[in-house]
C-alpha cells in the first residue's frame, strides 16, 4: 500500500507538468481529480504554489513597470492567502480521518501540522523541476551546470527525508503517539481590523 507522500508527490509533479504545457500564469486550472477528495485538494494546493512561483519570477524583472509590479504584488498577496487557506483545508482532512484515534498518555505534539509539512513538499517539487531545468540548459556555463547539479542532488535528498518524516508523522498520529493541534491563521496585515494602515483609513 502506498504511503501518503507516495500518493501526493506524483500529483505535485503532474501539476507542474500541466502548468508548463502553456507556462502562463493566467491559464485556468483543470483539476482531473474528483471534487472533495484529498487528491483534488492536493492538486489545487500545488497549482497555487506553481502559479505563485512564476509570479515571483515575473515581479523580479528589473524592467517591470511599477504599476504592473504593484498589481503582481497584490496578486502574490492573494495567492499567499489562498495557499494558507488550502493548507488549513488539508489539515482539516487529517483532523477528520484521525478524530477517533485515542492518544497515548505520553503522546507528543509535532513542531508543525501535517499540511504545513506537505506544503514544503510541494515547494520542493517546484525547486526540483526548475533546478533540473538549469542542469539541462545549453546556454549556461559548465560551472553553472555543475553547481546546479550538486544543488539538485541535495534537493533530491531533502525530498526523500521530508517525505519519510511526513509519512512517519502520519503513522505516529494514527497510532496515537503524536497528536495534531492546528492553529488557524492570524495574518494581521490582511485583516482590516488589525492592520493600522487599513483601520486608520476608516
Amino acid at each position: 500500500m502506498a504511503t501518503f507522500t507516495q500518493m501526493a508527490m506524483p500529483i505535485f509533479e503532474k501539476v507542474i507538468k500541466d502548468y508548463h504545457l502553456t507556462d502562463d500564469v493566467d491559464q485556468q486550472i483543470n483539476n482531473p481529480y474528483e471534487m472533495g477528495t484529498i487528491e483534488y485538494y492536493l492538486y489545487i494546493k500545488a497549482w497555487i504554489d506553481t502559479v505563485q512561483w512564476h509570479l515571483e519570477d515575473l515581479i523580479r524583472d528589473p524592467q517591470i513597470d511599477p504599476v504592473a509590479a504593484l498589481q503582481l504584488k497584490r496578486r502574490i498577496d492573494k495567492s499567499n492567502q489562498d495557499r494558507t487557506d488550502m493548507v488549513e483545508m488539508i489539515d482539516a482532512y487529517f483532523l477528520t480521518i484521525y478524530r477517533e484515534v485515542k492518544q497515548l498518555t505520553d503522546a507528543t505534539i509535532n513542531t508543525e501540522s501535517p499540511a504545513w509539512a506537505i506544503d514544503r513538499l510541494s515547494i520542493l517539487a517546484l525547486k526540483l523541476y526548475h533546478m533540473e531545468e538549469q542542469v539541462n540548459r545549453t546556454d549556461a556555463s559548465a560551472e553553472h551546470i555543475e553547481t546546479c547539479r550538486k544543488k539538485l542532488a541535495v534537493l533530491l535528498e531533502q525530498q526523500k527525508d521530508l517525505a519519510t518524516a511526513i509519512d512517519q508523522l502520519l503513522t505516529d498520529i494514527e497510532a496515537g503517539r503524536k497528536y495534531m493541534k492546528v492553529y488557524k491563521q492570524m495574518k494581521m496585515y490582511n485583516d482590516p481590523s488589525t492592520n493600522p494602515v487599513l483601520y486608520g483609513k476608516k
